[in-house]
């Protein structure tokens, strides 16, 4: 149909077409990913609350999981899972449309880079949106673990050094967030409001020491990998609960994994300052 042809059904009342400039400037989709982040933050939030518990002694579980399943022992947690589910499956639709289109503003490598990226949120995204629905629908199944996964790609031909691949990559990530917070890179994804200098600081601050953190935990979590795929031994694999943990045997561990959770925490809440201070 050429664009004459559309002009004409549009004017006459018939279906219409739907461009990347009517996405971009929904405000459906604008509302929805504002919802996301606010979930988001709220994951980070009880993600660092379990690690702090943990740093002072107790047992918990603390990674997103544990918090989903913090958020579903609370008074009126089935409603906030299904409300962080959809958040987050709108995050999904955010990231998945940013993949497929976004980015237009760059060319070449630079392109792809982002693009992937996107990918790769939106992938993280949809597994936490689908871990909110089965936590809200009582239908989560018992997993059989990071390091019995990782046993299983060991296993298979090349799947240590696909192990250790996964190990480097995510350290780079977790590199790659520290960077992004020192560097206040993440400035640009907030509007002009958060400009001003009385809202600016407070929230550069949590942005630098929350990505800060969350590059740590991240950074920590690839080590697990890599040292896992060089010594051929899976048990040592693990996720972000393994890696607070592993903070936490270390010297001045206690102290070290309180700095993280209060990292989280300061992230979760710039997750707040985000959703409230958008520009898509």
């Amino acid at each position: 149909m050429t664009l004459a042809a559309i002009a004409t059904v549009e004017e006459q009342g018939g279906p219409r077409v739907v461009t990347r400039t009517d996405i971009e400037q929904s405000d459906a989709l604008d509302h929805a990913v504002r919802l996301g982040l606010v979930a988001y933050g709220v994951v980070h939030l009880l993600v660092g609350y379990t690690a702090a518990r943990l740093a002072l002694g107790a047992h918990a579980k603390a990674d997103q999981q544990g918090a989903l399943s913090t958020l579903a022992r609370s008074p009126g947690g089935t409603i906030g899972l299904w409300v962080v589910a959809v958040g987050f499956f709108a995050l999904v639709a955010w990231q998945g449309f940013e993949a497929l289109l976004g980015h237009a503003s760059d060319d070449g490598a630079a392109l792809l880079v982002k693009r992937v990226g996107s990918g790769g949120k939106a992938v993280v995204y949809l597994v936490l949106g689908v871990s909110a629905v089965q936590k809200a629908s009582g239908t989560s199944s018992s997993s059989s673990g990071t390091d019995s996964t990782t046993a299983k790609v060991m296993a298979a031909p090349g799947g240590q050094l696909l192990v250790g691949a996964v190990g480097l990559g995510i350290i780079a990530i977790g590199g790659y967030l520290v960077w992004r917070g020192l560097t206040e890179k993440f400035t640009k994804d907030l509007d002009g409001e958060a400009q001003v200098k009385d809202r600016r600081t407070p929230i550069v601050w949590l942005g630098k020491v929350g990505y800060a953190a969350k590059g740590v935990a991240l950074g920590v979590v690839g080590i697990l990998f890599t040292s896992a795929a060089v010594q051929f031994e899976p048990k040592k694999s693990g996720g972000l609960d393994q890696a607070l943990k592993t903070l936490l045997q270390q010297p001045f561990g206690p102290a070290l994994l309180l700095a993280v959770a209060l990292g989280l925490g300061c992230f979760g809440l710039y997750c707040f300052a985000w959703a409230r201070h958008l520009d898509r």
